[in-house]
């Protein structure tokens, strides 16, 4: 019994070690490396995109940010119809309202800091 116990877990190391050194010679020809370049790349575009994904959600999170500081700052009644509260329905002086907002902004970033 005792025999036939060890002819058994030698014969189960032998066929685990035979697997993992087939195996290790398949990734070792061409075609394996290939297989591993390919699904090396194919991992590096998911993460790019993944990336990218991610910059652009964070770029339209801070667009929305900072139009809604323009907004309370400018007195602006909407972003999105570019007009001012009470006026005609015309653009004020882009150039005058640009630099206080960037003023305003400083002083917005230089208070959260």
């Amino acid at each position: 019994m005792k025999r036939l116990f060890w002819f058994g877990l030698g014969f189960s190391a032998g066929f685990v070690v035979c697997r993992k050194a087939n195996e290790t010679a398949r990734q070792a020809t061409p075609a394996g490396l290939a297989s591993n370049v390919g699904e090396a790349v194919r991992e590096l575009a998911a993460a790019v995109g993944a990336f990218g994904a991610d910059v652009r959600a964070g770029m339209s999170e801070r667009e929305l940010e900072l139009g809604e500081l323009f907004d309370t700052h400018s007195g602006r009644a909407s972003r999105a119809a570019g007009v001012v509260a009470g006026s005609s329905g015309r653009h004020t002086d882009r150039d005058s309202g640009r630099a206080a907002a960037a003023g305003q902004y400083r002083r917005a970033r230089s208070a959260e800091d």
